[in-house]
């Protein structure tokens, strides 16, 4: 071997090492492959918007009508009970008309005295032997009589009192014996003829969004699971003082099942937002604070996610009313946020609903 060729082998042998040491680095420090995260969407659109209120409330007749005496008096007798049937016209009860009837005798005697010297001063005044004066005050004593007998007649007719429609008795606040004034309320009756209502009270955030002739669902527990049909009726025009809530109340359909007093919720589907507020699922949002918070918006084109800003309006354990920072189409992560930062490759799933 010549001393050229030699020289060659050796270098090529010391080399080796190093290049293959050299190739070993390059291979520890290849660049890993990039993580995908795994999460569902979902697409943001008016239909997500379907919000449902609810309100516990109770079953009622239309009218519940208070009926009392116009005048004072002792009561002679109650005819009926509490929840006791009663048909239109019945006689529900009746004053002692001893005094009313001793006031009617009276009144009926002093105008056939005042109706006689009305008559007679009438005379006298025709023939000149009275002044203008004294005929015109015979004449006002005369009608005030008549007046009085009116009355009387008036309290005494009015000692009865009857059913102004067929219904139920709900309340019974008088017994006989017992003396009470008038306009105070004897009974209240359930008036049948007009139906049932179901009234809830509705706070005043929701209550603006309802409108007279929206359907709901009445759920009455005790007519079991099945839901009863209803539309809403009317909205009371002021809350109520202590609660702030208004009182809605549903038109309900025919049932013999149907008792004031039954106690029910309401459901109300209200559709899409017309300000443009959406409802996206409590679980998309995170970094809530002062009426903001943040979610993540799938790019479609890179399957990578970015931090969108929202503005809340209102916040529940189940669902978020956004009022901006997102728009109908965007892709929606509402599952598996927990490991993702923006700028995160995500493999999607759409959610289920």
């Amino acid at each position: 071997m010549s001393g050229h060729v030699y020289r060659f082998a050796i270098t090529a042998l010391l080399l080796s090492p190093l290049l293959h040491g050299c190739d070993g680095k390059e291979a520890d420090t290849a660049a890993p492959s990039e993580e995908v995260f795994p999460v569902q969407v979902m697409t943001v659109q008016p239909s997500n918007m379907v919000q449902t209120i609810s309100a516990v409330g109770t079953v009622r007749y239309r009218r519940e009508t208070p009926l009392g005496f116009t005048t004072p008096g002792k009561v002679a007798n109650v005819r009926f009970e509490e929840g006791d049937f009663v048909k239109r016209g019945a006689l529900l009860a009746a004053l002692d008309t001893t005094s009313v009837g001793a006031d009617l005798n009276v009144a009926e005697a002093e105008r056939g005295r005042a109706q006689a010297e009305y008559e007679r001063i009438k005379q006298l005044y025709a023939e000149g032997w009275v002044t203008k004066s004294r005929y015109e005050a015979a004449e006002a004593a005369a009608k005030a009589a008549g007046a009085r007998v009116e009355q009387a007649g008036f309290a005494r007719g009015t000692a009865q009192l009857y059913a102004p429609s067929s219904g139920v008795v709900l309340t019974r606040n008088v017994q006989p014996g017992q003396v009470i004034a008038a306009g105070t309320p004897a009974l209240i009756l359930g008036e049948a003829d007009d139906g049932f209502v179901f009234r809830a009270p509705v706070i005043d955030r929701n209550a603006t969004k309802l409108r007279v002739g929206m359907p709901a669902e009445i759920t009455l527990e005790a007519l079991g699971k099945a839901a009863v049909t209803a539309t809403i009726s009317e909205i009371d025009g002021r809350a109520n003082q202590a609660t702030g809530a208004f009182t809605v109340q549903f038109s309900l359909p025919a049932s013999a099942q149907l008792k004031s007093g039954q106690i029910g919720t309401a459901s109300i589907k209200l559709p899409a937002a017309e300000d443009g507020s959406l409802q996206i699922p409590a679980s998309a949002i995170f970094g809530i604070r002062a009426n903001e918070g943040l979610v993540y918006i799938v790019d479609v084109k890179t399957n990578r996610v970015e931090t969108r800003n929202v503005a809340i309006e209102r916040l529940t354990d189940v669902f978020v009313i956004i009022t901006g920072g997102l728009k109908q189409g965007d892709l929606l992560v509402v599952s598996g946020a927990e490991k993702l930062r923006t700028g995160a490759k995500v493999r999607m799933t759409k959610a289920a609903g």
